[in-house]
């Protein structure tokens, strides 16, 4: 009776969409001048519905049998270019359905077709998930099936699986955003994990706090010598920028040289929008896999199940739209009311943030939702629309408010379909980083950090430039320092081997001279331009220099924004530099060991340059067009967020901090220990012979017998 029952169900599901489409097809036939169901000569209202009915009839089978081969043979192209495709091969689709209809009346232009089409697509997933919804059992059922279809294709049998880890990074979101986000309404599934089942750790991130050095942490387990987002090397003459395909494989060759292993998720694990893969060979939307060529890209099979349903593509298209909308309407209010800070959020940037905040998003929590209902082992994936959004809006307000509200949304699907997966699965919520407010640089001082160390060198520079205080300043400097008068329009001959490369990450900026070996000291700059370095430490929107001294070994200058200056800018030797005291007066717990390991990175710059700090306000100046920015020390920024079920061993001890995405890393190759559970009787002699064997390094995913010991006598 109940599989009776469960086919009639369905059946009569199928019949009522039919019937849907049929009337939503006729209406369109009724409004649309160039989509006809009659011929000329007109026809009567049964013959046109009895043609609807074909057609509609068609286009589901077309649909249900030939799309997903279509859109699987166009996986090789980028996601955004498939979502567009989908409309065109969509309309293609009820082109063809109309043809096979037998009185051979049903016609429509081909733009007509993919208006139909869609719509068509968008009423049927409509009006089959509100029937699937209303009958709860019949819709868990149906993921049942889904998932124990998907499992006996990979080859699991019925017992009962150990648990799996979901890591889910929402990038760009701080501890104390969250916590706002909780105390405020806003994201009331993860209030309800933090009163029962998750704890919240705060975490600290590495001087260079950006989603590349953390990402490359977590993942890899070393993010050494990552200075910054993007910085120069001089041996090749390239400049790394860890967003960038070519940049983040070779960022991931070199962390899987030093570690001597293949990733967090090398054994059955899933990366989804992420920069790294993780040793995860299910990807989707992973920028080192973008960068894979031949029959083993698989960089877009991820989202192949999303877009293999036209209705999914017509309902991220429609948010598309919206979120484009939302974004022209938001940022036209800022700039009536005058909002301060603001930058210019015009161009392209409307279509990136709704690619971020709604394309990227569908498919990853998509992605991520099969990968449960297929039992990987572990999955992590990567939510970006709020770092997007607060770059341009600033950290706090409406217009992040409203994503955060979202990205709630999706971790409660996400939840949801745990819920129905093959096995237990531990979800861990997680940042890479916070975001800290604050004008531009350029905003604050009318320059840019190019254009500072461009005049503090003697270089030309725009006009607008040397119009502002800091550039006079520095132009002043330069003649002081030079021991000649230098009119304006006079400077120093651009010497085109000496010219300095300058680079922005957020509040952090690396000054590099190309055409010398290794990395200058202090001396050898001064010598070359005599005023560069006293331009910079005096400057009010800096707060502190690295350099390297022939004297000390490494110092710190500051002077101009920096909490212990004063006049022509203190030098403190990175020995004798201690957390907030002197330059790095507010920077807060950690700052002076995060300097120090930059210091020890072959390719840091030869002047690291982190803006001010106001800690009463939390502001920074970033170097580049944000107003919520991170990249560099100062607030927000470098304290990021760890929430994971109480079930797993705590991250750190109780009197403990976790400094570091390397850290972060082992606990989370820990916490993947723990769910596989111990190999062997656990008992006295073994566990004495598993603290006293030395423990060696083991390939990424092999989880050794003497660490399970060990962890089972710790939990």
């Amino acid at each position: 009776m109940g599989r009776w029952r469960t086919t009639g169900s369905a059946l009569l599901r199928v019949i009522v969409v039919w019937v849907v489409s049929t009337l939503t097809m006729m209406l369109l036939a009724g409004i649309l001048p160039d989509f006809k169901l009659t011929s000329d000569n007109g026809e009567s209202i049964t013959r046109v519905a009895l043609t609807a009915a074909w057609g509609a009839g068609a286009f589901g089978l077309l649909s249900a049998l030939v799309w997903p081969l279509v859109v699987r043979a166009f996986l090789l192209v980028p996601a955004l270019v498939l979502g567009l495709l989908v409309f065109f091969l969509n309309g293609s689709l009820l082109l063809v359905a109309l043809r096979l209809i037998p009185t051979g009346h049903g016609a429509a232009e081909p733009e007509t077709a993919v208006i139909v089409a869609a719509v068509m697509s968008a009423v049927a997933s409509a009006t089959s998930t509100s029937l699937a919804v209303r009958d709860d059992d019949a819709y868990r059922r149906r993921l049942s099936r889904l998932a124990d279809r998907r499992r006996r294709r990979r080859g699991l049998d019925s017992a009962p699986q150990p648990p799996g880890l979901v890591l889910i990074q929402l990038d760009g979101v701080g501890e104390r955003t969250l916590r706002h986000a909780v105390d405020s309404g806003l994201m009331p599934t993860v209030a309800a994990w933090l009163q029962g089942t998750h704890r919240l750790t705060p975490w600290r991130t590495d001087w260079s706090s950006q989603t590349g050095a953390s990402q490359l942490g977590i993942l890899h387990g070393s993010n050494f010598d990552v200075p910054a987002f993007r910085w120069y090397e001089k041996e090749s003459g390239e400049v790394m920028v860890s967003n960038r395909p070519a940049s983040a494989v070779e960022l991931q060759r070199r962390a899987v040289e030093r570690t001597g292993d293949g990733g967090l998720l090398t054994v059955d694990g899933a990366s989804r929008g992420n920069l790294f893969s993780g040793g995860a060979e299910e990807v989707a939307l992973v920028l080192t896999a973008a960068a894979r060529r031949g029959r083993r890209n698989r960089s877009r099979a991820g989202y192949f199940a999303y877009f293999s349903d036209p209705a999914n593509a017509v309902r991220t298209a429609g948010s598309f739209v919206a979120e484009v909308g939302r974004e022209l309407a938001q940022s036209t209010r800022a700039r009536l009311r005058r909002e301060a800070p603001r930058i210019k959020r015009g161009g392209l940037y409307p279509f990136i943030r709704a690619f971020a905040t709604v394309v990227e998003r569908d498919v990853v929590v998509a992605a991520v939702m099969g990968d449960l209902l297929a039992g990987r082992t572990a999955v992590y994936a990567d939510l970006v629309a709020y770092d997007e959004v607060a770059h341009h809006s600033g950290p706090r307000g409406r217009d992040t408010d409203q994503v955060l509200r979202r990205l709630d949304r999706s971790l409660a699907l996400i939840a949801g379909a745990a819920g129905q997966a093959p096995r237990p699965y531990r979800i861990v919520l997680l940042s890479d980083h916070g975001q800290s407010p604050g004008e531009t640089f350029e905003s604050a001082f009318g320059l840019t950090l190019k254009d500072l160390v461009r005049a503090g060198c003697g270089l030309p520079v725009p006009r607008r430039a040397r119009r502002t205080r800091s550039g006079a300043e520095a132009r002043y400097a330069v003649r002081v320092a030079l021991h000649r008068p230098v009119e304006e329009g006079e400077e120093r001959p651009p010497q085109r081997e000496s010219d300095p490369v300058v680079l922005a990450s957020g509040n952090l900026g690396l000054v590099s001279f190309p055409d010398a070996e290794g990395r200058l000291t202090r001396e050898q700059i001064d010598r070359r331009h005599p005023a560069l370095l006293t331009t910079l430490a005096n400057h009010p929107g800096i707060g502190f220099l690295l350099v390297r001294s022939e004297e000390h070994g490494a110092v710190l200058l500051g002077g101009g924004g920096g909490g212990g200056g004063g006049a022509g800018g203190p030098e403190v030797p990175l020995a004798q530099l201690a957390d907030d005291e002197g330059l790095l007066k507010g920077f807060g717990r950690g700052a002076a060991d995060a300097v120090r390991r930059t210091d020890t990175f072959p390719h840091t710059a030869d002047i690291m340059v982190n803006s001010m700090y106001d800690p009463a306000t939390g502001r920074v100046h970033a170097f580049e067009e944000q107003i919520g920015s991170h990249g560099g020390l100062g607030g927000e920024q470098s304290h990021p967020f760890l929430l994971s079920p109480v079930e797993l061993s705590a991250p750190v001890p109780d009197s403990g901090e976790l400094v570091g995405a390397e850290q972060v890393h082992h606990v989370l190759r820990r916490w993947l220990g723990e769910g596989q559970g111990p190999q062997i009787p656990v008992g006295a002699e073994a566990l004495t012979m598993a603290e006293d064997s030395p423990r060696t390094a083991q390939p990424e995913g092999s989880f050794p017998v003497v660490d399970r010991v060990v962890q089972d006598k710790t939990c």
